[in-house]
């Protein structure tokens, strides 16, 4: 790896961090683009270095949370104990059922055009839920299909999950950091399965320990002050910030995989 391959990965952890972590966000939903694009990490070796990156990058802004108080309560433990089995059946399936890259850029499009097409709506329509909050059971059933499609994607679950909670009238100071919460634990089993799948199955499979850290450093930093200034900022521009880029990412994502 390059110093400036090095410098950028950083530069993109800290910039993306700090927008997304206010809005529980895992920064690695907009980090792959950047690995895949960008920095040029193969396929399937960019999920696991997502999953480092989380894994470095998370205590910045949970230490930020934990010090305001906002990590009490039952929702982070839901959430983990759904995304920590979920993510490990996700590495399985990424390794072994989808290793290619245009395979994977469809599953990423699928993932981020429902979650930008979300966040858009739930900007334009504030503080207005379309039901009632979702009950235990159910936030513990969608936490393991999330955690799935995290260990997949390199995300952990918590941050496809966080919108439809917050969406479902839960508020964004309990949703943000449960979410994030479930993202740093899942993502450490995450990158301990790929580690392990990587000493019996062919290919790039191991994540790229020096990029993935050195992201996760920007991530770090990021995380804390965007959780710092997560009080202050207009949470409506933030949804439809992250909405607009992910819904473009998505569409770039398939017309890459369909071309």
């Amino acid at each position: 790896m390059t110093w400036q391959a090095g410098i950028t990965g950083f530069l993109a952890g800290l910039v993306i961090s700090i927008v997304t972590t206010p809005v529980g966000v895992s920064g690695a939903v907009f980090l792959l683009p950047v690995q895949l694009s960008v920095l040029h990490v193969p396929s399937p070796a960019v999920t696991p270095t997502n999953l480092l990156y989380n894994v470095v990058a998370g205590p910045g802004a949970l230490l930020r949370y934990r010090r305001n108080g906002q990590l009490t309560g039952p929702l982070a433990r839901l959430l983990i104990a759904g995304t920590v089995p979920g993510v490990i059946l996700g590495a399985i399936i990424r390794v072994f059922a989808i290793p290619g890259a245009q395979v994977f850029r469809l599953v990423a499009a699928a993932v981020l055009l429902p979650l930008g097409a979300w966040l858009c709506a739930r900007a334009l329509r504030p503080g207005i839920p379309d039901r009632p909050p979702l009950s235990s059971r159910t936030i513990l059933g969608l936490s393991l299909i999330t955690g799935t499609v995290g260990g997949i994607y390199g995300i952990g679950g918590g941050s496809i999950l966080g919108p439809i909670l917050a969406g479902r009238g839960t508020p964004m100071t309990q949703v943000a950091p449960a979410a994030l919460a479930s993202t740093f634990l899942a993502s450490i089993v995450g990158a301990a399965t790929y580690g392990v799948l990587s000493l019996t199955a062919p290919g790039d499979i191991a994540p790229y320990w020096t990029l993935g850290l050195l992201c996760g450093l920007g991530g770090l930093v990021g995380g804390y002050l965007g959780a710092r200034l997560q009080p202050f900022l207009p949470e409506r521009g933030l949804r439809l910030l992250l909405g607009a880029v992910a819904t473009a990412l998505g569409g770039l994502y398939v017309i890459q995989a369909v071309s």
